[in-house]
């Protein structure tokens, strides 16, 4: 049985962080030997929110491509490449832009998701709206039909987000009498709830993220700034892990079962303090990490990381070009090539 083709991405902001890890990354590297995967740097989709700060952005996607092979994300078993090294791809927003109603862009979940990013005043965020962040839900679906890409792995909260997308490709289907786009189908990945130190969810925007770089001592450092049970006023005070959202939270995610048992009397018997039970946290958490930061120590030649990321440009350009030939076709569009 042919394998399904499977198409993500993930935004260059930074160095990512372990929420990311383990929302994403890691379901790429199991996904990697299930599907024909093409996993992509949305360059293009930070500029929506980012447009006025790019200095950084192609050192960021440096350093992504440095989290994502560290992960074993294999570009021999995968095409790994870079979103804006495809022109194709805008393009192809551009032609889909033609056959999508405005109000689907305007109620679009992602588009609100999105506008949220910009302020925390809903009315000041509508007025930084701009052409291209608009526009985002629609590139968004050029990413994945470019590569006629079959599955998205998403988690629960993001499976409406590809409702627009299955909308324009029927419609693009249904205008130009054709069956090119496939109706990409969510393939519900396991995405745990990451807290950052300070409860909040973990972004570098907030500054309570704990990286996928971070040395045994940054983590260490982190760590200790978690919010454990208030109630707990002195060491000798019982606590409740149920009180315990950020530090018990990390346990759960990282510990094995009998770990979380102990932490459990532990707490509840005040047999030990927080700052110790979070010392192990740590250790567990930067034990979990180890193979993947030495990975990524060794991920120092900048030029190698460029040239595996320009194998697997050329590889999903040849695919996109293809696609965008069809497109034209049935739009009765002249190929110029």
């Amino acid at each position: 049985m042919a394998k399904k083709r499977l198409l993500s991405g993930i935004r260059p902001t930074g160095s990512l962080h372990i929420g990311h890890y383990l929302g994403v990354l890691r379901n790429w590297k199991k996904l990697q030997n299930e599907h024909e995967c093409f996993y992509f740097i949305a360059d293009w989709h930070t500029l929506t929110t980012k447009y006025k700060d790019t200095h950084e952005l192609n050192q960021n996607t440096i350093e992504v491509a440095k989290d994502i092979l560290a992960s074993d994300i294999d570009p021999n078993k995968c095409t790994l490449y870079v979103q804006s090294a495809i022109p194709e791809v805008a393009e192809l927003h551009l032609l889909l832009s033609m056959v999508t109603f405005q109000n689907w862009v305007e109620r679009d979940p992602t588009l609100k998701e999105m506008v949220r990013l910009l302020a925390e005043d809903e009315e000041k965020a509508k007025e930084e709206i701009t052409y291209g962040l608009l526009g985002y839900p629609v590139l968004q679906t050029a990413d994945i039909l470019s590569v006629l890409g079959e599955s998205v792995p998403v988690g629960k909260d993001q499976v409406a987000h590809l409702e627009m997308s299955r909308d324009i490709a029927r419609r693009f289907n249904h205008i130009y009498k054709t069956d090119l786009f496939p109706e990409p189908q969510h393939l519900l990945t396991e995405t745990p709830s990451v807290p950052g130190v300070d409860g909040r969810k973990m972004s570098k925007s907030y500054g309570n993220d704990i990286k996928m770089e971070d040395s045994p001592e940054e983590t260490l450092k982190k760590v200790k700034q978690m919010i454990t049970d208030p109630a707990r006023m002195k060491k000798t005070d019982p606590g409740n892990v149920e009180n315990c959202q950020v530090a018990y939270k990390h346990y759960e995610i990282f510990a094995d079962k009998n770990t979380l048992e102990t932490v459990k009397k532990e707490c509840h018997s005040a047999a030990i303090g927080c700052m110790d039970c979070k010392t192990r946290l740590a250790n567990i958490m930067n034990d979990y990490f180890k193979s993947i930061r030495e990975k990524r120590q060794s991920l120092k030649n900048e030029k190698e990381i460029l040239e595996i990321l320009d194998i697997g440009n050329k590889r999903a350009r040849k695919t996109v070009k293809e696609t965008l030939h069809k497109v034209r076709d049935v739009m009765k569009l002249k190929n110029w090539d």
